[in-house]
This record gives structure tokens, sequence and C-alpha cells, in this order.
């Protein structure tokens, strides 16, 4: 798999994106200053502007070609968690029931954990089933930053969907 990445300055740090002629396979926080970003194929320019529109407020729902390396498992617990509507949560016992895991949830926690796509897959909507925050690979001050984005963008708090 032939992979190219760019970096991207957010307001909650720098997130490098990687991809394929085609899709998305990574975005992930790190601690280095952005690259120019000449050179990159047509879907990582798309990943960009999608994250700058989300950013500022005007996207809710990415539209993009995503690739997640993951087994078989961790992959039906991503796509469970695209599903978490914006500004919205989910605890970690319903993504287990929505991929018919229900035992499975620190499964799920694991599998969220292992989240190779970022804020595009939405793994900082998942809390704890008693409402609290619970790990984020970026540091839980992101997730707090990225849950209170999407509220002041949503118009409000919206509880978690059952």
């Amino acid at each position: 798999m032939n992979l190219t990445r760019t970096l991207y300055s957010s307001p909650i740090g720098v997130l490098e994106v990687a991809g394929t002629a085609d899709a998305i396979v990574a975005v992930n926080f790190v601690d280095e200053p952005p690259p120019s970003d000449a050179d990159l194929p047509p879907i990582l320019r798309e990943c960009v502007a999608q994250l700058d529109a989300y950013f500022r407020g005007e996207l809710q729902t990415f539209t993009l070609n995503l690739q997640p390396q993951g087994t078989p498992f961790q992959r039906a617990v991503w796509r469970a968690l695209t599903d978490i509507p914006f500004a919205q949560t989910a605890s970690y016992a319903d993504i287990a029931r929505r991929i018919e895991r229900p035992r499975a949830f620190r499964a799920v926690g694991n599998a969220n954990g292992q989240n190779p796509i970022s804020i595009i897959v939405p793994c900082h909507r998942v809390i704890g089933s008693d409402g609290s925050l619970t790990g984020y690979g970026g540091g839980l001050w992101r997730k707090e930053w990225l849950l209170a984005h999407e509220r002041r963008v949503a118009g409000g708090w919206h509880p978690p969907r059952k």
C-alpha cells in the first residue's frame, strides 16, 4: 500500500493525515509542525478541507472514503462509531449492543482506543455508561474540547442516544 502523509494544524494540535490515492487510512495527533502540502493526492486535500470545515463549525458529517486497517471486530466497532450522530454520545455498552456483541463492551473500549482515524471516526463521542468522560488517545482535554465544540455548533447538549 503506497501511503502519502500530510500534517494539519487544528485548534487542538497537529494531526497527521495518511492515505492512499483513494482513501484515508489514518488521522492521528502528532507533535510536529505542519509541512507544505504540495503534491498531495486529492483525497488528502479533501480530508484537510473537511477537517477545516469541521473545526470552523461548518461540517457535521465527513464524506471521505475511509479504509482503517484493523481486525474484523475493530472495523465493526469503528463502523458503529460513525453512526453516532454529531454532538451526541454513546457508551461502550451501547456500541457493543449495536454490533450485536452485548457482553463485549471491554473489547469495544479496546477497539475504540485503537481507532486509527481520529475525529472522522468519532471515538471522542464514546463515554462511560455513567456519562463520565473516559480515556482518549489524544488526551481527555481534546475529547472535552471536541465534545464542547460539537455542542456549540449543534446549539446545545444532546443526551446519549440509546
